[in-house]
């Protein structure tokens, strides 16, 4: 049983994962909105036939506003847990710059925020294996698809 962990591309792996690191942030930061039902009669006259289904619009807004924030946190939760397997300078790094606010920049984490400072290089390669550990997390956790990321294979013609 010889599994070897696949090669990602670095670029496209960075995008995914920042994709799903910028709902997190959304989701953390942004209010859920919570609907309500209507309760005015609809004047309208509309001209069709029956079609032998009942709506409950009350029970449909209740599922949703209970469902919808339920799945945020749900979401948030998975992130988080995801991020807390990752080493010490990696879950540093990954909440400072992405898990926090949306204007922190890499060069405040690698010379400020990282104790001690490291160079931008260091910083590129922290942030690429941790990126490559939350990519292999969010597939099994089926958030991205692996064979999106992996990279292309070079074709030798003749």
């Amino acid at each position: 049983m010889d599994q070897m962990l696949p090669q990602l591309d670095r670029r496209k792996t960075q995008a995914a994962v920042e994709a799903i690191l910028e709902k997190y942030r959304i989701y953390k930061t942004i209010t859920f909105e919570v609907r309500e039902a209507s309760v005015t009669a609809s004047y309208t006259e509309r001209f069709h036939g029956p079609t032998n289904v009942t709506s409950d619009q009350t029970a449909q807004v209740a599922v949703y506003n209970v469902d919808a924030p339920a799945a945020r946190q749900e979401y948030c939760r998975m992130i988080e847990s995801i991020v807390e397997r990752l080493g010490k300078r990696e879950q540093t790094l990954i909440r400072e710059r992405y898990m926090k606010e949306d204007d922190v920049f890499d060069y405040k984490v690698y010379n400020y925020v990282l104790d001690p400072p490291v160079s931008k290089d260091t910083y590129t390669k922290i942030r690429t294996r941790a990126f490559y550990k939350m990519a292999l997390a969010f597939a099994d956790r089926g958030l991205l698809t692996l064979s999106e990321l992996q990279k292309a294979k070079a074709c030798n013609s003749k």
